[in-house]
């Protein structure tokens, strides 16, 4: 069974974070720039928080806030939906579908490892299925 780990192996382990004072500006800026959906709000070391395109629709726009005033403290998701290294696949499939988020940072002992998408999670269980067609199919070719 396919783990985050193996997804995380495959795609990388940078995390793009920001402090809790960044302004939700820069973090669009710095989205837009990586093409990336969220980043982790880090403070002292520790997660404190994410910040998503949801949040900003729904925290800053919706709000009648403004992007270059607002610090992301203001706006994050300050609970934070993870998943451990060890953990399937489907693990994150059921967590993304149960809490309804599309970004899950991957802690170890409380140590940022790495992030994992629904993107990366739909990709890794569509190859995990094609595999598995392909050893079907030339096992009853060889039969």
């Amino acid at each position: 069974m396919r783990t985050v780990s193996d997804i995380i192996k495959r795609k990388g382990t940078h995390v793009w974070s920001v402090g809790p004072d960044a302004t939700v500006y820069d973090i669009l800026r710095l989205m837009a720039e990586h093409e990336i959906g969220a980043v982790v709000v880090i403070e002292q070391g520790k997660v404190v928080g994410i910040f998503s395109e949801r949040d900003y629709a729904r925290q800053v726009i919706l709000k009648g806030r403004t992007s270059k005033d607002t610090p992301v403290r203001e706006v994050m998701s300050p609970r934070v939906m993870f998943v451990r290294p060890e953990q399937t696949v489907e693990d994150c499939m059921a967590l993304m579908t149960d809490k309804r988020v599309r970004h899950l940072p991957v802690l170890k002992e409380g140590a940022l490892l790495g992030m994992v998408s629904i993107g990366d999670v739909v990709k890794d269980m569509i190859a995990d299925r094609e595999f598995t067609i392909e050893q079907l199919a030339n096992y009853i070719q060889r039969g």
